[in-house]
């Protein structure tokens, strides 16, 4: 019987999250990954893996990853009590953002998280394990593109409920959102051209760049395809940076937008994070900075007393805030979007438009934070695991498979 501990993501990432030193566990874990496969357990290749992959050692966790799922591509976190409720995860290999983190969601709860991956070179196993919820996990991203369309045709007939429909999902594209939610009253949804490498080679040493021809101005925003947290951002003020960028940025495909403004009176950026649970908006975080390019990391948070009163006041009061303030371009929103669960990254323009950078299924909500200094994060962040819980136990009572408005034609990739 095989009785070796798989960490998973959530209890991995926490860990380091707070300073400790995995070096250890990483070594236990590469001795045991050396033993024979019944010993050392699937799972220890892929606990290491996570380690790797947050060590920044992509490449090498990719391979340990996929010889964890070629012996096993079932996983099991069990529930921390009695369980309750079997969620059944379908997640593809990949980094650490590939999936919805379902494993923080469901993190201290009643609830039995079956991880199973599935990709071109995984095929559906001839058992799948048993559950009351399946959810799709599987991230937007060009990789997973067919994926996503393959998983539309095979859940229509799941014998389970399926939350997140794989068709929404692939839509979740930085310029596929920004057509969806073009035209929503009080929403600002920058659009997003996707531009590959050469004709960027073309813009930078012609006058006609970005939006010219359009008669729009700089600044503008550039990033590469797929990147997430900042990775490649930049800001392009003028035709001449277009160069400077390119030397800096080997990929070959990029997203431009045009620049939006989005200071506070105080001159300020501020960047919320906000889950949407079967369209009900909870607070995720919010980040305070004098730099345009917002994330919590770099927002200062930690060493600022007056940017942590800010958002503990943002979060005690978001329902009757920002959630009220912005309750009707929400709901426009999710009912775009379509997606049970889903979490933006916005701001509110000094007009009080919603400005929308990003909506995403596999972003991160958590509650890592430490409660000393972040006392109020934890009640909001739990609002959003007891919201998640519910859906869940929802879902288990409606009807088996992808509601009915959610099936879509057999080519969905449009």
């Amino acid at each position: 019987m095989n009785s070796v501990t798989y960490h998973g993501l959530a209890r991995l990432m926490t860990r380091t999250y707070h300073g400790e030193d995995l070096t250890e566990l990483g070594q236990e874990l590469i001795q045991r990954a050396s033993r024979p496969p019944h010993e050392g357990g699937a799972e220890v290749l892929l606990d290491l893996a996570i380690l790797l992959h947050l060590r920044g050692f992509h490449e090498m966790a990719r391979d340990l990853q996929m010889q964890a799922l070629r012996q096993r591509q079932t996983y099991v976190l069990p529930a921390t009590r009695t369980p309750a409720l079997r969620l059944l995860a379908l997640m593809v290999p990949g980094e650490l953002n590939a999936n919805t983190p379902l494993e923080f969601l469901v993190e201290d709860s009643d609830i039995e998280l079956h991880q199973l991956f599935i990709s071109p070179e995984l095929l559906f196993p001839s058992q799948i394990p048993e559950h009351d919820v399946a959810m799709v996990a599987v991230g937007e991203a060009e990789q997973t593109l067919p994926l996503l369309r393959a998983l539309g045709q095979a859940l229509v007939h799941w014998p389970r409920p399926v939350l997140n429909h794989p068709a929404r999902i692939a839509g979740l594209t930085r310029d596929g959102v920004a057509l969806t939610l073009a035209g929503i009253p009080g929403v600002v949804a920058p659009m997003a051209q996707r531009v590959e490498r050469q004709i960027l080679e073309v813009w930078a040493q012609e006058a006609h760049a970005f939006g010219r021809e359009r008669g729009e101005a700089y600044p503008v925003i550039v990033r590469p395809i797929d990147s997430h947290a900042g990775t490649g951002l930049m800001k392009i003020e003028e035709r001449e940076g277009w160069r400077d960028y390119l030397a800096q940025n080997g990929e070959q495909a990029f997203f431009v937008s045009p620049f939006v403004d989005y200071r506070s009176s105080d001159g300020l950026f501020r960047k919320y994070r906000i889950a949407l649970v079967k369209g009900v908006p909870f607070a995720g975080h919010m980040a305070i900075s004098d730099h345009w390019m917002v994330h919590y990391l770099n927002g200062g948070m930690e060493g600022s007393e007056q940017k942590r009163s800010e958002e503990a006041h943002f979060m005690e009061h978001f329902d009757s805030g920002f959630a009220r303030r912005q309750a009707d371009s929400l709901a426009l929103v999710q009912r775009a979007l379509g997606l049970d669960y889903v979490v933006l990254d916005c701001a509110e323009l000094q007009d009080g438009r919603l400005l929308i950078f990003e909506a995403d299924s596999s972003a991160v909500v958590h509650g890592m934070d430490p409660v000393e200094l972040f006392p109020y994060k934890r009640p909001a962040i739990q609002k959003v695991f007891r919201a998640f819980r519910q859906m869940l136990e929802d879902a288990r009572h409606t009807a088996p498979g992808l509601p009915d408005i959610l099936r879509f034609e057999k080519d969905v990739g449009n």
